[in-house]
């Protein structure tokens, strides 16, 4: 198991907190696009994309923050 100091282990928070931020971010956009009347469905297919990418990142990222107690 890697051990972190105190100042990798902030980055690692602030960088979850901008990715969360950038998730939150998306989903607000999709929905504002998936409502509109000249939907650009190439656009949001990209944005669903990237905002699964950034759900994977979050995901591996606070699994490095809060391992498994069972590992």
């Amino acid at each position: 198991m890697q051990q972190f100091t105190d100042e990798e282990i902030r980055k690692m928070q602030e960088r979850l907190f901008e990715l969360k931020q950038e998730h939150r971010d998306l989903d607000d956009v999709i929905n504002r696009l998936t409502m509109s009347s000249d939907v650009e469905e190439l656009q949001i297919k990209r944005f669903k994309k990237r905002k699964l990418k950034l759900k994977d990142t979050i995901s591996k990222l606070e699994n490095t923050l809060i391992p498994d107690i069972l590992a």
